[in-house]
């Protein structure tokens, strides 16, 4: 017998707030059932449920999300997550190209987004 992932829970200080910003990251929406102030979010498409929990984040993340642009370059992208309010952490983007940016999300996140397949040349 094995098992399946089925959510990858995050802990959050409100769970439709950060739910909502990475909802709209993905192009996703949080099921219909969720409001403002609900304990729990989810993002069924992305198998992601947000729960509020009291205490705050302490530590850098032990697990963290490799984004790769569907639909616009890397640089073209971070602009994007940023404008959503991400902030950036560390920019790894290398003068050839190369490289990645990693941003955190409201609640301090953090995530990598990565070149798209066209950039890569695949």
């Amino acid at each position: 017998m094995t098992s399946s992932i089925r959510h990858v829970t995050i802990d959050s200080a409100d769970a439709y707030a950060l739910g909502s910003f990475w909802a709209q990251v993905l192009g996703q929406p949080l099921q219909d059932d969720d409001k403002p102030g609900d304990p729990e979010a989810l993002i069924a498409g992305a198998g992601l449920l947000f729960v509020t929990v009291p205490e705050p984040k302490s530590v850098k993340n032990r697990v963290h999300f490799d984004l790769q642009p569907q639909e616009h370059s890397r640089d073209e992208e971070v602009h994007r997550l940023l404008a959503l309010g991400a902030t950036l952490v560390d920019d790894r983007r290398n003068p050839d190209g190369t490289g990645w940016a990693v941003l955190a999300d409201p609640e301090g996140n953090e995530f990598c987004v990565e070149r798209s397949a066209t950039e890569r040349g695949v």
